[in-house]
């Protein structure tokens, strides 16, 4: 008498069938190539490689930075630039960027870019002068247009750090005076200041913030729920607030106040909250010098928690 099939049989034997029939979902099909890949020299032992995203049919997971044939650099997916150090001053290198997606699968490599890092500059410790007059215009819902004026530096200006929210994303030569941002999101506002680079490294102060919201996508033409013309002003022992709840059809009765990115205190209205321009005192005990970025939100009328405010940055007097 013969017996039944086990069910590890069963089991077996289905996978087979899966196998035979092309049921096997294995993902072969590489991301695209990355492409805008540009190569900038940071210092005289650093460069900073940038591209555009790629594309995959399921999905890209990283990137792979090579130097000549060589991986030197990975990333996730998140981020599209990365830093090269420890390099030679005075030498020419050439760069190239692959993409990854989950199964392993690698795109060809982008184009090679050259660059040559500049001749070191020993005992250098003058940092330069701040870039003058950032200004900017938004161009669509994921991307803004900067610029610039020249600043001024004892031997030169090597690079031009873009940042948002204290966070650098992009640089471009110190030759060039304006950068183009991508890969933002629609109806929202971002908060751009630049700085200049030497090539020991010294950065400049930031330049003046400049606040530029995206245009919304399409169908999303609800009003904005950020408070608005966000002031900061160091005084001896505070810092001097002001801004312009959002219209929201209600009162607004409370703010949230983030300090460096962390929540530091909720200013709540013992009576009715003011008409038209807010305004909020923080008391600081540190030491002259020390930095804060400063931003805010609102408790809308249903509960819920609105937009950040543009980020102002302030130096404790």
């Amino acid at each position: 008498m013969q017996r039944p099939p086990t069910l590890a049989a069963l089991a077996c034997a289905a996978a087979l069938l899966l196998t035979a029939c092309g049921g096997d979902d294995k993902d072969t099909e590489s991301p695209t190539t990355p492409a805008g890949v540009t190569a900038q020299a940071g210092s005289a032992t650093s460069v900073h490689v940038m591209w555009d995203q790629a594309t995959d049919n399921k999905a890209v997971t990283g990137y792979e930075v090579f130097q000549k044939g060589a991986k030197v650099k990975a990333v996730p997916a998140t981020k599209s630039m990365v830093d090269i150090d420890r390099l030679s001053p005075k030498t020419a290198y050439s760069f190239t960027v692959r993409a990854r997606d989950a199964a392993g699968n690698l795109s060809k490599p982008s184009p090679a870019t050259a660059v040559t890092t500049p001749a070191p500059t020993p005992e250098d410790k003058q940092a330069p002068a701040r870039p003058a007059e950032l200004r900017g215009k938004v161009d669509g819902g994921r991307a803004v247009t900067l610029g610039w004026g020249k600043a001024a530096d004892n031997i030169g200006i090597t690079s031009y750090d873009i940042y948002q929210e204290d966070s650098r994303i992009h640089s471009v030569s110190g030759t060039e005076t304006t950068a183009r941002v991508t890969g933002l999101r629609p109806g929202t506002v971002y908060t751009f200041t630049v700085r200049a680079r030497d090539a020991a490294e010294n950065s400049s102060p930031d330049s003046n913030s400049v606040d530029l919201t995206t245009a919304s996508a399409p169908g999303n033409d609800a009003p904005s729920t950020a408070p608005t013309d966000l002031k900061a002003t160091a005084r001896k022992g505070n810092v001097d607030l002001s801004w312009t709840p959002p219209r929201t059809g209600g009162p607004v009765k409370e703010h949230q106040l983030f300090l460096n990115g962390k929540l530091a205190t909720t200013i709540v209205w013992g009576a009715a909250p003011p008409a038209g321009t807010a305004a909020y005192t923080i008391m600081i005990t540190d030491k002259p010098g020390t930095r804060y970025s400063v931003k805010l939100r609102a408790k809308l009328p249903d509960g819920k928690w609105g937009d950040f405010s543009a980020q102002r940055t302030v130096v404790v007097r």
